[in-house]
């Protein structure tokens, strides 16, 4: 239950799902094994074969970004696919107990209710608008629902951690790519299959900037944080405040000693951006075109190191060093 909790930071871990945390992890088992089940189903309908299909649904579940082509998922250059794989990235990105829940009651309603999840959805669907008018715009494609679709796919494979990719971003203007990148850090949810920061830590952030304001002009006010009308407790947000710090500065000193080795800024920044978010590509020599074969194994040791600090959430990592973890 411990660990349960750590991987979820949020009001929902307190929602008991099961009595106990044998029945809940069957359960999240079940769900996974069913919303896996329906992405096959849909990527054969889409156009797939077995398969393919069986391969591409396994890593859009787990967020992995793993395709058996060279090419990606542009090798298929079909609409039906991208937009299948866009919709199971989503789901996979959100929490994954509130599909239980969601499944539990029989109704959508639940989802009406996960601020995290609206936030999500919010931030993708208004960047999607942005940058396709801003890439149709630029003149990289003709139209602008050509822009959409390749706006659309990339957008939302690197925003949920996932890794897909249908075109070669990295040659859009720099703001396209460097946009979704920084997407990367905070779109997936607490309790789904993606990495980063988590959007509820983000939310978590703004409500504590926002009261920090407002204490500056009402030093007397009594203002709690809260997220989806429950109150987070202030050892929450020290809790969130600690991790961003270890975040940023994991990414400040992972970035540096891939500077140190010889890399050039954007492919060491990016690389670590997309390692310690478990993303897959980055920009520069790893960009979605390239991988991270050129690498030397100074900088694939380092790059291994972001993605195993990233996928256990830091601080999973960082107690075993402490001196009083061992003492206990």
């Amino acid at each position: 239950m411990q660990l349960y909790k750590a991987e979820t930071p949020g009001p929902i871990k307190n929602e008991k799902l099961t009595p106990r945390i044998t029945q809940t992890a069957k359960a999240l088992w079940f769900i996974y094994f069913l919303i896996t089940v329906a992405c096959i189903l849909s990527l054969k309908v889409a156009g797939m074969n077995w398969f393919d299909a069986v391969c591409h649904a396994f890593a859009a579940m787990s967020l992995g970004g793993f395709s058996t082509h060279d090419a990606n998922v542009g090798y298929y250059n079909s609409v039906p696919i991208e937009f299948v794989l866009i919709v199971f990235m989503l789901i996979a990105a959100m929490n994954f107990a509130r599909h239980f829940i969601a499944w539990q009651q029989k109704s959508l309603r639940t989802y009406a209710t996960d601020s995290e999840a609206k936030a999500m959805l919010t931030v993708i669907g208004l960047s999607i608008l942005g940058l396709s008018f801003y890439v149709w715009h630029e003149s990289v494609y003709a139209g602008f629902f050509e822009s959409l679709r390749h706006v659309a796919f990339n957008l939302v494979s690197i925003a949920t951690d996932c890794g897909f990719v249908s075109q070669d971003y990295a040659v859009w203007p720099v703001f396209a790519p460097m946009w979704i990148l920084m997407l990367s850090c905070y779109c997936a949810n607490v309790g789904s299959t993606g990495g980063g920061i988590k959007m509820f830590r983000t939310l978590v952030l703004f409500r504590q900037a926002g009261r920090e304001l407002m204490l500056l002009v009402h030093p007397q006010a009594v203002r709690p944080v809260k997220i989806a009308g429950q109150v987070v407790q202030n050892q929450i947000v020290f809790a969130v405040l600690a991790f961003v710090v270890l975040y940023f500065g994991t990414v400040v000193v992972l970035t540096f000693s891939l500077l140190a080795s010889g890399l050039d800024f954007m492919s060491a920044f990016s690389a670590i951006i997309a390692c310690i978010n478990n993303a897959g590509p980055g920009l520069g020599i790893v960009g979605p075109a390239d991988n991270y074969s050129v690498l030397t194994d100074f900088q694939t040791w380092v790059c291994s190191l972001a993605m195993l600090l990233g996928r256990l959430e830091i601080f999973s990592v960082l107690v075993l060093l402490t001196p009083s973890f061992w003492r206990k």
